[in-house]
């Protein structure tokens, strides 16, 4: 190992959360506001809690609201967040406290890695935080930005007549400049002293304090992400929300025999839908591996998951014959085709019963089991939950359900360690698909054994309150370079075909 490696620098994010939601027409600011189910600056810490690259975390916050980010922080478990401090009242008055608790207990020509961010850019992926990291082994400043799809005018204001186009630039050489900016506390320190000396100084990023304070000091620029959006304007705010909704993530890598037998021998799986397909296979594979597995359906076992009773029975039996419950899965689902106004109440409230309610009960039932193990519930949804399509409204709509009740779940339970996650197969190859559409041509289906050994890799995982796409096309079975937003974006166009 190289000395440089031994010796690296450490990082320090900093998040800025001084806006104060004036321009989304809020009483609070903007970085505070509930974006799934979170605070928009809870999704911006939480990336940083998780990147390896980054050591720890200070917070400069809006003047007055400190506490409450300090109450976030304590209760969603951000241990890298060293410190909260008030912002200033610019920009630029906020980095330079920044500045000044970054130098804190410093030794005498220590320097260390800064990563300036806003607060209301949470959808940052960890691929642009480690590039960023990496850029500055090699240089001082780093900044964040990505080419520009629109044509950028230059304009004139021309006395009451409004404004007039004076120059068009070159598009290829014009980029929108993103967070996080990246420094050596050293050289972003230097810029601002040099800066305190010029009495016209303003600034609203860092990147321009040093190119214009340091020329010389040349700024590497990273690749960001088109979806490392600010929440600014009241449309961001629908957006933001939208693509955590329909974000996915990718499967884990696949473990081997070897990893699967040593952490499934002597778990207890309940796995309701366990007669065939999916929920069938789940139960063979976690079996094989040395598992106690609880297989329920209404063919082999006579359990009707829209009975609460049964699922009670089912899940006190597996409780009484080995002392624990790890995981529960559902795989039970109904799929009725046809337009509503022509469906009768029967098969309405079958669907109700069986594709939302029974997963509720699980969900409820399940729970006193879970906090025992800190397991993990699987629910499991459709490509068709992104949009409601004709003549599967009750299909669609009940599997989007699983979806917001996975991820309420996932928030409501984080804090006693039990897990909640989604599967989202693409079409797969099921007896509930056949009786649906009959057969269909060879090779234009998932297996559902594929499905299943992907739903162990999630049990096995430490994510919660994940939609997980499963998709053919995927060489190791869904497993990417690419983030959960770069999926959700490509994902959307793929589900516009699938059922």
């Amino acid at each position: 190992m190289s000395a440089q490696h031994i010796a690296k620098a450490r990082t320090t994010a900093v998040v800025l959360a001084g806006g104060t939601g004036q321009r989304v027409g809020l009483s609070i600011p903007k970085q505070l506001l509930k974006i799934a189910g979170k605070a928009v600056i809870e999704h911006t810490l939480s990336i940083f809690q998780q990147a390896d690259s980054i050591d720890d975390i200070i917070v400069l916050m809006a003047p007055g609201y400190v506490p409450d980010v300090e109450k976030i922080i304590a209760k969603a478990g951000l241990t890298k967040v060293t410190k909260v401090i008030e912002g200033g009242t610019t920009r630029n008055e906020t980095t330079e406290r920044a500045i000044a608790a970054l130098g804190e207990g410093l030794a005498e020509g220590e320097d260390r890695n800064v990563l300036f961010h806003d607060a209301v850019r949470p959808l940052l992926s960890q691929r642009v935080i480690q590039d960023c990291v990496d850029a500055l082994d090699r240089y001082q400043a780093v900044d964040v930005a990505i080419p520009s799809a629109d044509t950028i005018i230059v304009t004139r204001t021309h006395g009451g007549d409004g404004e007039f186009i004076t120059d068009v630039p070159d598009r290829s050489r014009l980029r929108r400049g993103q967070t996080p900016q990246a420094f050596k506390l050293s050289t972003i320190r230097r810029a601002y002293e040099v800066a305190a000396g010029d009495p016209n100084f303003q600034a609203t990023d860092d990147c321009s304090v040093v190119l214009k304070y340091l020329p010389d000091v040349p700024i590497y620029v990273v690749a960001g992400d088109e979806y490392n959006m600010k929440v600014t304007q009241p449309v961001d705010v629908f957006i933001a929300d939208k693509l955590f909704q329909l974000a996915s993530t990718a499967v884990p890598q696949p473990a081997d025999d070897a990893v699967y037998r040593e952490q499934l021998t002597g778990k207890t799986l309940v796995v309701f839908g366990g007669s065939y397909g999916i929920g069938a296979d789940i139960a063979t594979l976690a079996e094989s591996y040395g598992a106690n597995v609880y297989a329920l359906g209404r063919s082999t076992t006579g359990t009707h998951v829209e009975n609460p009773e049964h699922v009670d029975d089912a899940l006190a039996k597996a409780y009484a014959d080995t002392g624990r419950v790890d995981y529960v899965i559902n795989t039970a689902g109904v799929l009725r085709i046809g337009k509503l106004a022509e469906t009768d109440s029967a098969t309405i409230q079958e669907a109700l019963n069986v594709n939302y309610l029974a997963p509720v009960q699980i969900a409820r039932a399940a729970y006193k089991y879970l906090v025992q193990t800190k397991g993990q519930l699987l629910l499991y949804t459709s490509s068709s939950y992104t949009r409601g399509r004709a003549e599967y409204s009750l299909y669609s709509s009940t599997k989007a359900a699983m979806v917001n009740l996975t991820q309420a779940l996932s928030d409501e339970w984080a804090g006693d360690g039990v897990r909640v996650n989604c599967v989202n197969p693409e079409r797969t190859a099921t007896p509930m698909r056949t009786k649906a559409f009959g057969e269909e041509p060879a090779g234009t289906l998932l297996s559902s054994e594929a499905v299943a050994r992907t739903s162990l890799d999630v049990l096995l995982s430490e994510m919660t309150g994940h939609v997980i796409d499963v998709r053919q096309q995927d060489p190791t079975r869904g497993a990417s370079e690419a983030s959960g937003f770069e999926q959700a974006l490509a994902a959307v166009l793929d589900r516009q075909a699938d059922v």
